[in-house]
């Protein structure tokens, strides 16, 4: 198992640098009185796609030999890492495949197809995702681009707390803590060996949506263990059961804590986000906010940013069903 350093985060933000948005670092006056602290956003809802995840789907992309590139690339994802890995080999002039639920959010269905990315449905509750994709990749000879074990997606993901350690120090401020949502953890395991070299003293957590809190049980444990799960969690983007070996291998050492949050905590972030700050995120891009907003982690006295990790939801109902299916 190779773990990425913190010189790999410096080398994906020059890979990054002609392709990627450096998302802004905000804070709200309002929403600072009423937490009695300074709560900055690292608005990951502005990047290429909607969502962080262009970040380590580029990143790993342009590692690939020129002589492989013709043959492809194929993921698996519910809509964010999939729109990533799409855009990103758009790009770069490769074929994708990916591999989705079919209950994924009609816009993360649509912006994948848009980017020119093949489609391939498979259902959540009987299918296995991860076969599916390594099939195809034998079969096409494919390279499998993973949403999150995988250095290099980790690494990418880890500019976001490049971005966020040197935008803090600009402004002279000294962060309490950083927090990220996560699922199998390479966006909050990337910004955690960020803040490692760049600002030990600051504390990185990830947060999760309750029986799909993986990373949190698996800390407790001191070993990779899998979530209950359950009933399907609003947070569509955050069901991975288990954290990655390369995730979780950086969470032991640097991750400082881990929280879960109730769907409908997710959900009044959101709304909160949208109504208040007037700036979209899906539930899984609120999860960290909705810690925030519901003292899960008190700003209190402190100086905190969290990561509003994307903004691809649905913002109308589908007319039937099946309509991402079509």
């Amino acid at each position: 198992m190779i773990i990425p350093t913190f010189s790999d985060i410096e080398a994906a933000a020059d890979v990054l640098a002609p392709h990627n948005v450096e998302t802004p670092l905000v804070e709200n006056a309002e929403l600072n009185a009423r937490l009695g602290g300074r709560l900055f956003l690292k608005l990951e809802t502005l990047q290429r796609t909607g969502s962080f995840k262009f970040r380590g789907a580029m990143n790993r992309i342009s590692r690939i030999p020129s002589q492989d590139r013709a043959r492809g690339v194929v993921a698996f994802s519910s809509g964010n890492h999939a729109q990533g890995v799409a855009a990103a080999a758009a790009l770069l002039g490769i074929p994708a495949l990916i591999v989705m639920p079919k209950d994924a959010p009609r816009t993360k269905v649509q912006g994948t197809r848009a980017r020119g990315a093949e489609v391939v449905f498979y259902d959540r509750q009987t299918d296995d995702r991860e076969a599916i994709a390594l099939r195809i990749c034998e079969e096409r000879g494919a390279t499998l681009i993973r949403p999150f074990d995988d250095p290099y997606i980790v690494a990418g993901q880890g500019t976001i707390g490049l971005e966020i350690a040197r935008a803090a120090a600009a402004r002279g401020v000294q962060l309490d803590a950083v927090l990220a949502p996560c699922s199998g953890g390479g966006l909050v395991s990337g910004i955690a060996l960020a803040f490692a070299t760049q600002s030990p003293s600051t504390g990185v957590g990830s947060v999760e949506p309750e029986n799909f809190d993986g990373m949190r049980r698996s800390l407790v444990q001191r070993r990779r263990v899998a979530a209950p799960g359950g009933r399907p969690s609003v947070a569509d983007a955050l069901m991975a059961p288990t954290p990655g070996e390369v995730p979780f291998a950086i969470a032991q050492c640097h991750l400082r804590f881990a929280l879960a949050v109730r769907d409908e905590d997710m959900t009044s972030a959101a709304a909160e986000a949208l109504s208040s700050l007037k700036i979209l995120v899906e539930p899984s891009g609120a999860a960290a906010l909705a810690a925030a907003l519901t003292t899960k982690f008190p700003v209190s006295g402190k100086n905190v940013a969290v990561v509003l990790s994307g903004a691809n939801c649905d913002v109308a109902p589908a007319t039937t069903a099946n309509t991402q299916a079509t």
